[in-house]
């Protein structure tokens, strides 16, 4: 069992959709009918339904943990959970639904590597649900499902589900999803997220969990790209100094932490330090704490070299190579968090993998109408919500490379130094 799990690896999902679509509850079946949660916890949840006065279990109650949720009844914050089964490991994140909680999508689907957007097979697609699917692909997710759930709401009707499942393909045909899977479920009693239950006998495709358990993760695509490491911290460690039983307990350790954008490294290769353009080779490779030959992409790993250069928080190793040729103006496209508009050529402060710089954005070229994906031209600006097309201006080059290559290095957020509120999130076109 333990080895069918570490051949397909991890996979995190992002579920997003509609407010009332039903994502908590599907989390919620997921986890109970895998198996994946402690009796004690299942106990808990039986309680506070009972308490509602509800005569069967909440499943959302799972997932929906902040308070303002619960009385809400609709879910705020991103909302992490782990499981495993036989086949795979499992980090889901569960998105809010209102369009006011867009940065939380967004933050959800951008480590995500398969997005999970629900609709009500009694409303269909909703402008969230085209709004979600568009930023899923916008992240870099290559593969959604669109769970069709509530489907015994319409009497299993395979001819609604067919519509829904039509109508989105033509949508997102004009995007980047490599792969698109429909499924009709019933996230409340069942049906096809687990068990394949006894309504949908029409429905020949695999469940949610089979899906999950064998599809692609990231990773596999990030381990071909070249070699791409942001510097989180630099460890010194002196003489004498290490915890007993470490790696370094027994002499003087410089290493350089962080987490392995793209590619891998291995001892002996060798390395560019960005900005300096100095180079050595590794030395030492650490894995939590541990010595290792080899490292892969998503890894955090230690890197110690075989030389000192100069090398400090917020600078990069690369593969010597194949190096990103620093630059201070890019395009860019931008999804405004903030309910204060873009206000073009002012100063904003960006946070590019570990590096935090000012910049300014030229007006906008256009705007996403999310409904339709036309390009509307000249908007002046950008309100909460919007999606558009700028050109970024920093104050220093950065290894700025396009996102559809590197997710770390395509990507930023964008703050306001006045009110330090993150305003957008941004990817280099």
């Amino acid at each position: 069992m333990s080895h069918d799990i570490q051949d397909r690896g991890l996979l995190r999902f992002a579920t997003a959709g509609s407010v009332d679509d039903g994502k908590s509850t599907l989390i919620g079946r997921l986890l109970i009918d895998s198996k994946s949660l402690l009796g004690d916890h299942l106990s808990a949840i039986e309680a506070a339904s009972r308490k509602r006065g509800l005569s069967q279990v909440d499943l959302s109650l799972l997932t929906d943990g902040l308070i303002a949720e619960r009385e809400q009844g609709i879910t705020i914050d991103v909302a992490y959970r782990y499981f495993a089964t036989a086949a795979r490991k499992f980090i889901i994140a569960d998105s809010p639904g209102h369009a006011q909680y867009t940065r939380n999508m967004v933050t959800a689907a951008s480590t995500a590597d398969v997005a999970v957007l629900l609709v009500d097979a009694r409303k269909g697609l909703q402008s969230q649900t085209r709004r979600h699917a568009y930023l899923s692909s916008w992240v870099g997710i290559r593969r959604i499902v669109l769970a069709v759930n509530k489907i015994d709401l319409v009497d299993y009707s395979q001819q609604r589900f067919d519509a829904i499942d039509a109508e989105f393909r033509a949508f997102v045909a004009g995007l980047d999803f490599t792969q698109v899977q429909s499924i009709p479920m019933s996230a409340l009693n069942g049906d096809m997220v687990v068990e394949r239950g006894e309504a949908l006998g029409w429905y020949r495709g695999p469940t949610l969990l089979e899906y999950l358990e064998t599809v692609p993760a990231h990773q596999d695509d990030d381990e071909q790209r070249p070699f791409r490491f942001a510097v989180q911290r630099v460890v010194r460690v002196p003489l004498g100094q290490a915890q007993p039983g470490s790696a370094y307990a027994d002499r003087e350790f410089r290493g350089y932490q962080g987490t392995i954008a793209s590619g891998r490294i291995a001892v002996g290769d060798a390395v560019a330090a960005l900005p300096s353009g100095l180079s050595a080779r590794v030395a030492e490779l650490l894995v939590a704490d541990r010595p290792v030959d080899v490292a892969f992409a998503d890894e955090a790993v230690t890197i110690a070299l075989d030389q000192d250069i100069d090398v400090s928080r917020g600078d990069w190793f690369v593969a010597p190579g194949q190096r990103p040729k620093p630059q201070r103006t890019v395009e860019a496209e931008i999804c405004w968090f903030d309910a204060e508009p873009l206000e073009p050529d002012r100063p904003y402060r960006i946070k590019h993998a570990t590096q935090s710089v000012l910049a300014s954005f030229a007006p906008p070229a256009h705007r996403v109408d999310v409904e339709s994906l036309a390009k509307v031209g000249d908007p002046g600006t950008l309100a909460m919500n919007d999606i558009g097309r700028v050109r970024l201006n920093a104050q220093k080059p950065l290894p700025f490379e396009p996102y559809r290559d590197n997710r770390l290095t395509g990507s930023f957020i964008v703050i306001d130094e006045a009110s330090n509120r993150t305003v957008a999130a941004g990817t280099v076109v």
